[in-house]
């Protein structure tokens, strides 16, 4: 029961997309046009945290705390932009790969 219970704010929360929906590739749609616009503001947070990082470095002086505390958000920074920039390639070589383009959802249908 409390699985279900979790699960209610989701579908609370879908309901008006799933509703003006009119078919299941426009659902797909709306819900690759939300991932295209969250990815780039990703990238700028960890970005962000990167250039965070370096300022950390170059204005602790010679406080060792500081400096392992920025090497921290360098290396956290990196590792994000590094996971970013690496899904984005490996599903962009699974899109050339197998000749998969945005228009083109292969929507399985049941014919009675």
């Amino acid at each position: 029961m409390k699985k279900i219970s979790k699960l209610i704010p989701l579908g609370l929360f879908l309901a008006p997309v799933i509703a003006m929906a009119a078919d299941i590739q426009s659902i797909l749609g709306q819900i690759i046009n939300i991932v295209n616009a969250i990815i780039p503001i990703l990238m700028l947070v960890a970005f962000a945290v990167f250039l965070w990082g370096v300022v950390k470095f170059i204005f602790s002086g010679g406080d060792e705390e500081k400096r392992k505390t920025a090497k921290h958000y360098l290396i956290y920074g990196l590792i994000g932009l590094f996971v970013m920039v690496a899904v984005w390639g490996l599903v962009t070589v699974l899109i050339s790969t197998f000749n998969v383009s945005e228009t083109s959802i292969p929507i399985p249908t049941f014919n009675p």
